[in-house]
């Protein structure tokens, strides 16, 4: 499948969104990533019921130009074949209808990129970590997730719902202005949309083309290098000799005395046992959804945070390098450019400048 490739002057840019479905979207939405599952697995069980047809007729002794032919993975390949089984398919006959050709469309594509991930690895022809053959898909332990490409795709004017093909239109938590915007000048095109469970929570992410004007940087000569830490979030170096530190907020540290009292709450409530098929009791499931609110909370300020990290560098410079720092017990990951100060030094040094807190960016 080809990339798709953005016109010029135009860049691709996801714009994500908070959900805020009522009973039935909600029951719709987990409906398709279910869809989207399922599909994935009859594909996977679909190409590799002809590999394990092969290797039993190779021990029988057939011929090459005998044996079962492979079945073929590619995206039109899964969804001709799809579509046949669908009407017949005990799996799928009673209840396809219901959902979106989408939510089968994202399964079928997500196992076709995986088998040939797979055989591009096996060829030496992919980079990095070797990839194993596709597996099924747990329905406990896989992430809900559906994409949306064609069908009725797009924001409201109103600024606080959105409408994708078969689950309508459904609010969301905060305004889409920023997308709204756009799409109204004619700035910005949405090519699809995903739909994702995070953290208890559903997220739509429009992808859309984006008219972005390139901004011409002040000092383009000077070079900037970025220290990443633990303690301290991250040190910038440029090569003038100026040395900036951004301070680790700590989101964790901020919340353990909540997630103290959380957890004690959990622990004095009745719990599984899996000796006796004894199932926890309501007050702690609620006890417990408390608690994962708590830790999802952190983990949100952390992602944004690290998302806006960028905005402490200063806006003059042009290249950067990025440096992380190694915990005892890690590998070393990266240099540092020569020419630049290295920000060990400056981190003691009376010349270093600390950005003041109104200033500093939330981190992890």
């Amino acid at each position: 499948m080809k990339k798709f490739q953005p016109q010029p002057g135009f860049v691709v840019q996801a714009f994500r969104f908070a959900l805020d479905p009522n009973a039935a979207q909600e029951s719709a939405l987990r409906s398709h990533c279910g869809a989207a599952r399922a599909a994935y697995n009859w594909a996977v069980g679909w190409v590799e019921a002809s590999w394990w047809q092969r290797k039993a007729e190779e021990t029988y002794g057939v011929f090459e130009a005998e044996l079962t032919e492979w079945r073929p993975w590619s995206l039109p390949s899964l969804r001709k074949a799809f579509n046949a089984a669908k009407h017949t398919d005990a799996r799928f006959a009673a209840w396809w209808e219901e959902n979106s050709k989408e939510a089968y469309s994202t399964g079928l594509a997500n196992a076709a990129a995986a088998f040939d991930n797979y055989s591009k690895s096996k060829r030496g022809q992919r980079k990095g970590k070797r990839v194993g053959a596709p597996r099924f898909k747990s329905k406990r332990k896989t992430r809900l997730a559906c994409r949306f490409t064609t069908g009725t795709i797009r924001v409201e004017s109103g600024g606080r719902h959105v409408t994708l093909p078969r689950l309508g239109t459904i609010r969301t938590h905060e305004p889409t202005v920023k997308l709204l915007a756009r799409v109204k000048d004619g700035t910005a095109r949405i090519l699809s949309a995903t739909v994702r469970h995070e953290r208890g929570r559903w997220f739509v992410s429009f992808q859309a083309e984006v008219k972005r004007d390139l901004e011409r940087v002040a000092r383009p000569d000077t070079a900037v290098g970025i220290d990443l830490g633990v303690k301290t979030l991250a040190v910038t170096a440029d090569s003038t000799g100026e040395i900036r530190t951004v301070a680790n907020p700590g989101h964790y540290d901020a919340a353990r005395k909540q997630l103290r009292r959380a957890s004690r709450t959990v622990s004095r409530r009745q719990g599984p046992d899996r000796r006796t098929g004894r199932k926890p009791s309501k007050q702690r499931e609620k006890a417990n959804a408390a608690r994962n609110r708590v830790h999802h909370r952190v983990a949100n300020l952390r992602e944004d945070a690290l998302h806006n990290s960028p905005r402490a560098l200063p806006p003059s410079t042009a290249p950067s390098w990025s440096r992380t720092s190694t915990p005892p017990g890690c590998s070393a990951t990266g240099g540092w450019p020569a020419g630049l100060p290295t920000p060990d030094s400056g981190r003691s040094a009376a010349s270093s400048t600390t950005r003041p807190a109104s200033a500093t960016p939330p981190a992890s």
